[in-house]
């Protein structure tokens, strides 16, 4: 299937290995579920978090050990933010985007990217009111993502 915007197929992204077991791991699952929940705390992102498991705890992945992805135990102990993360970067990127446009009025390209990061959001915003992860009353307005965002 073609990009949505550059009309070209690309490469397949990485595959994870076929081998499901991790015998180096030797922390329980209620251990990395702690882990998960103490890093949470202190403000790191679902994605972050996957990242220090990895690097610093050894831990490949989350769904391997637990049975459950990390947003899904953020979720159990109610420490899951309110705006999905995903959500979150591409409203971080328009409203960076939309300071640089105000100091660069003929930057073009990215007034371009601008537009399509708009057009994501406005895209997954419509996927997560239908799933109720967004208010049904939900609607893009940079002014109020600066708020949101800052």
């Amino acid at each position: 299937m073609a990009r949505m915007y550059s009309r070209k197929r690309g490469k397949s992204g990485s595959k994870k290995p076929m081998v499901k077991k991790a015998a180096w791991v030797k922390y329980k699952p209620n251990e990395i579920e702690e882990i998960i929940v103490k890093l949470a705390k202190k403000g790191y992102s679902s994605a972050r978090i996957g990242l220090v498991l990895r690097d610093q705890y050894g831990i490949p992945s989350t769904r391997l050990m637990t049975k459950e992805r990390i947003s899904k135990t953020l979720k159990k102990h109610n420490i899951y933010p309110e705006m999905p993360e995903d959500m979150y970067n591409l409203i971080k990127r328009a409203v960076d985007l939309v300071a640089h446009m105000e100091k660069n009025k003929k930057d073009y390209i990215s007034k371009r990217g601008l537009e399509l990061t708009e057009s994501k959001i406005r895209r997954l915003a419509k996927n997560y009111k239908g799933k109720n992860q967004l208010p049904k009353d939900w609607k893009w307005d940079p002014e109020k993502a600066k708020l949101m965002v800052k």
